[in-house]
């Protein structure tokens, strides 16, 4: 079999293996802290988690599909090593920037709701004032 074939099944087996890991840590770790964002609707938490994870799985895979070609023919074992740590290395960067995207977004809509529970309603009128 060609190198550059057996390059390509690697790179597509190790990334949607570490897609779909990624994908269910999160999924599984975060329907708590959505749970608090969202004010304690389970219902709500779970709708969004489902969501975040399916669009996680498709922003993913396609950046791993889009980024399946490869710049030449692969002509030797460390040609192999080579094209694969490039390509690996990137899309580990992209699902920790997505990761850490989606913890910023959702710290600061929990941050949000937060505010919004600890304000104090204003001072109902104590006199009137004359003009």
């Amino acid at each position: 079999m060609d190198r550059t074939v057996v390059a390509y099944v690697i790179y597509l087996v190790v990334s949607i293996a570490l897609t779909v890991w990624v994908a269910r840590t999160l999924s599984r770790n975060g329907r708590i802290f959505l749970a608090d964002v969202l004010r304690g609707n389970e219902q709500l938490a779970e709708a969004v988690n489902h969501l975040l994870v399916v669009g996680f799985y498709l922003v993913n895979l396609g950046f791993v599909a889009l980024y399946l070609s490869g710049d030449g023919t692969i002509e030797d074992t460390r040609g192999v090593f080579e094209a694969l740590s490039t390509k690996l290395g990137v899309v580990l960067l992209v699902l920790g920037v997505m990761h850490l995207a989606n913890v910023y977004v959702l710290n600061r809509i929990r941050r949000r709701g937060a505010m919004e529970r600890e304000q104090v309603p204003p001072v109902a009128p104590q006199d009137w004032v004359r003009a």
